[in-house]
């Protein structure tokens, strides 16, 4: 951007105020009980998770466990 920003004292028109639509702290450092699990995956899909996990600097795990929950959450039923 060039130039400075000039302010003037014009009418701003109808505001909304937007709730507050953002997690808690609190609701971001508590994760859901992990369970350790031993599973054989493919090398063609690891070696994939691992290529992805460092293109996006993050953990191939942590993509891998989220993917399942993904799954889980939109094929889950309701518990009764």
């Amino acid at each position: 951007m060039s130039g400075k920003t000039r302010y003037t004292d014009e009418p701003l028109g109808k505001l909304t105020v937007i709730p507050d639509f953002l997690p808690r702290p609190q609701d971001l450092v508590l994760r859901d009980e992990g369970v350790k699990v031993t599973i054989s995956l493919s090398k063609r899909s690891v070696e994939f998770f691992k290529s992805e996990a460092k293109r996006y600097n993050t953990q191939y795990q942590r993509m891998i466990r989220r993917l399942l929950d993904a799954y889980a959450a939109r094929y889950s039923r309701p518990l009764t």
